[in-house]
């Protein structure tokens, strides 16, 4: 798996399991196009970074293991649609592909105040590290159970940023669509270069379920649209493809080897739409713990940023 400064080992490894992908055998931004998203986006010292960010271990991947893996709102799959104006009688509406959008979201909402709760253990009341809370000395679980503070931040900054990614690469907002008419096999590319409003975690965090859904929802393109993949939906029921966008053949761009890939620079525009919000969502994870602690949030900030933060950021 790439380890840090092996970027030629990182596109090694994409292209490797961009066959696979290929396949219809991950539904996902590859380890290695994960790992590459995460590090172009985080200025964090070296085994800190490697500790979210490695393409087979990281908190980053951790929705890509075992049960997670199948539910496709951790994943920003099926919220699919294309509108009457491309073809008539599409088997899911606007309504029902917000539904699968807003569940995506939600969880990125959600891991973004666990782990703003989760970063008071980093340090004391006093605003001293605390050694323990902070080693990377063995490896972190990512298994939900109780963890050293550090692992706890990462795992749910891991898992909610994993979502935020996938989107990119599972979505029309940055790409185009080929030259050929557009229908269910072709979807309208929207070609953003913005971020997307409906990801302002940060905001929504504070906000009601009820206002921060429907503020998001009000974000949501008339033509955005992320393919369909049989995994579990919103409702814990298994998404049926039959008539509409699907992942594989049609939206994905989680490796070189997708057809949607292939369009100009649509593999690019994911990446790079990818890492500009980790970038911000990073930023505004920083600014929350400045509000929320005061001094104490610099301090954990070092101490996430930092590989020895009881002897550096003390």
């Amino acid at each position: 798996m790439p380890r840090p400064g092996l970027r030629f080992v990182a596109a090694a490894l994409s292209l490797a399991l961009g066959a696979a992908a290929g396949n219809g055998t991950a539904h996902a931004f590859s380890g290695g196009n994960h790992e590459r998203i995460t590090r172009a986006a985080l200025p964090w010292e070296s085994r800190s970074l490697t500790a979210m960010a490695d393409a087979d271990s990281g908190a980053i991947v951790a929705n890509d293991k075992g049960s997670y893996f199948d539910q496709g709102f951790l994943h920003c799959d099926n919220a699919d649609y294309l509108d009457s104006r491309y073809g008539p009688n599409y088997p899911r509406t606007r309504e029902q592909a917000n539904t699968e959008l807003i569940a995506c979201i939600r969880g990125s909402v959600t891991r973004f105040k666990q782990a703003v709760a989760a970063a008071d253990g980093l340090v004391d009341a006093d605003g001293k590290v605390k050694p323990r809370e902070v080693d990377l000395n063995t490896p972190c679980a990512w298994n939900e159970q109780p963890d050293r503070a550090k692992c706890t931040v990462y795992e749910n900054l891991g898992r909610g940023w994993h979502a935020i990614e996938d989107f990119y690469s599972h979505s029309n907002w940055a790409d185009e669509a080929s030259p050929y008419p557009i229908g269910v096999h072709n979807p309208p590319g929207l070609k953003k270069e913005t971020l997307p409003e409906f990801f302002s975690v940060r905001r929504y965090s504070a906000m009601s379920e009820r206002e921060w859904t429907q503020d998001a929802t009000s974000h949501i393109p008339l033509d955005l649209s992320t393919g369909c993949y049989p995994d579990l939906e919103s409702t814990h029921k298994r998404a049926d493809c039959t008539g509409r966008t699907t992942h594989d053949n049609d939206l994905s761009k989680d490796t070189m080897s997708y057809n949607r890939s292939r369009i100009d620079s649509n593999f690019d525009r994911a990446v790079q739409g990818a890492t500009n919000d980790v970038k911000r969502q990073w930023q505004d994870f920083q600014d929350e713990l400045r509000q929320r602690y005061g001094s104490r949030g610099d301090t954990m900030i070092c101490a996430l940023t930092h590989d020895d933060p009881a002897h550096t950021c003390s």
